[in-house]
């Protein structure tokens, strides 16, 4: 079938475009390319889709109207995944614009392209930090998600909503997945696992937040690409027992769906570390600073609600993804 992934050259994107190819579907790929993050690991990313058949890749914003509306009648994807965006925590603090362009602007330009053509599925990507002010754990998609702590968090909140209206103003299914920490080969260089990897190769200190009293429900790209293909596969559909009088956030009348994809397992962040020592062969040196703005101290997904509807369960023990992610960074930068 003919999908179109936005954020082809992302982390999870590539990946994702990578598994939808290895099967045998059609991929129209989509990324503005921008500096967010090194241009050249995007490039590479992209690079190895190019060398699959069934691969066609689109440059362009989506924040653009015409450009996002040619691509869908053009090339009229049967489905949708949704990955790009305006991705960290801590740069809306200085780009909000970026996040209102990327995360709000563009995401009505894909649902406005899944509407007219006709799409049968729109999966797109959520994440933990809708959890916000949220102490409770584990976190369940049915539990309250309305104190965010960023501008990020906000807007996957508003992406949530905006979904919906169009799953029930037009009947467009729509599957929202909320990730948790994701790692791996070939990850984004702005988040932890790659920072810590590359700076403890490097004999260089790592920072060390909330003096290290942080745990995160990691979760390995493979096991996350799976339970992206997992719904994506299972058209959203209207939930029969859904009650207006006591209304479950993560169904509805609509064809609407919520979901976690996590590990289940949270890892402290300490141990996480240790997994990155053992994997190099090397100590970290650990500058030890106070919690950082609009972060949280723990995240960890209640996953029984993908379990039961797709089967999806997390398969990669920590320190197998903490070895790979370690031996794809030694070879792609020829660090020994």
């Amino acid at each position: 079938m003919r999908i179109l992934v936005t954020g082809a050259a992302g982390f999870i994107g590539a990946a994702t475009a990578e598994a939808l190819l290895a099967r045998g579907d059609q991929v129209i790929g989509i990324d503005n390319l921008n500096a967010y993050y090194d241009v050249s690991l995007k490039r590479a990313r992209l690079a190895r889709l190019n060398d699959r058949d069934g691969f066609h890749f689109v440059e362009c914003d989506l924040a653009d109207r015409n450009a996002m509306q040619t691509v869908f009648s053009q090339h009229q994807p049967r489905r949708v995944v949704h990955l790009a965006a305006q991705a960290g925590v801590r740069y809306g603090m200085e780009n909000p614009h970026a996040y209102a362009d990327s995360n709000l602007v563009g995401f009505l330009n894909v649902l406005e392209g899944c509407r007219r053509s006709k799409v049968e599925h729109l999966a797109y990507a959520s994440s933990s930090s809708v959890y916000g002010a949220n102490t409770a754990m584990p976190y369940s998609v049915r539990h309250n998600v309305d104190h965010p702590l960023s501008l990020y968090a906000a807007t996957k909140k508003a992406n949530e909503l905006m979904a919906h209206s169009y799953a029930h103003l037009y009947r467009l299914p729509v599957t929202g997945l909320r990730f948790f920490t994701v790692y791996g080969p070939w990850g984004r260089p702005d988040m932890a696992p790659f920072l810590f990897t590359k700076r403890i190769l490097a004999g260089e200190p790592i920072d060390v937040y909330n003096f290290g009293d942080h745990a995160r429900d990691f979760t390995y790209i493979d096991d996350i690409v799976e339970g992206v293909i997992r719904t994506l596969d299972k058209v959203a559909e209207p939930d029969p027992a859904w009650d207006g009088a006591k209304p479950d956030p993560a169904t509805s009348s609509a064809p609407y769906r919520l979901y976690n994809i996590g590990n289940n397992q949270p890892v402290a962040l300490l141990d996480f570390i240790r997994c990155i020592e053992n994997a190099t062969g090397r100590k970290a040196v650990m500058n030890m600073l106070p919690m950082q703005p609009g972060d949280v101290p723990k995240t960890f997904a209640d996953i029984d609600a993908l379990a039961a509807d797709v089967g999806y369960r997390p398969k990669t023990p920590i320190e197998t993804g903490v070895r790979r992610l370690v031996e794809w960074f030694r070879e792609f930068y020829g660090v020994h």
